[in-house]
């Protein structure tokens, strides 16, 4: 059973940065973020490879940066707006299953 444990969610102000981690129990290879935000389903932020090929949603191109060493993946978010407030889950996929954190919570409010 792979374990995946979230950190750095908070309150930010608009315009202002917040870097989340997920460190798994066992090395990921491709894993990532999505968010959810209330009344909303599930979407991608962004997701790395074991390649280190990167993608991420138009939403937030430009912002975030994820990125990964043997177990944690990070995303970096710069230039928070409103519209990013969600719960940021991570993921890691081990061969067909794909594994889930609980979630932390992103508030971008002034």
């Amino acid at each position: 059973q792979v374990q995946l444990v979230e950190s750095g969610g908070g309150l930010v102000q608009p315009g202002g940065s917040l870097r989340l981690s997920c460190t798994a129990s066992v090395s990921i290879f491709t894993t990532g973020w999505y968010r959810q935000a209330p009344g909303k389903q599930r979407e991608l932020a962004a997701t790395i490879t074991g390649g280190s090929r990167t993608n991420y949603a138009d939403s937030v191109k430009g912002r975030f940066t994820i990125s990964k060493d043997k177990n944690t993946v990070y995303l970096q978010m710069n230039s928070l707006k409103p519209e990013d407030t969600a719960v940021y889950f991570c993921y890691a996929k081990m061969g067909w299953v794909d594994y889930w954190g609980q979630g932390t919570q992103v508030t971008v409010s002034s």
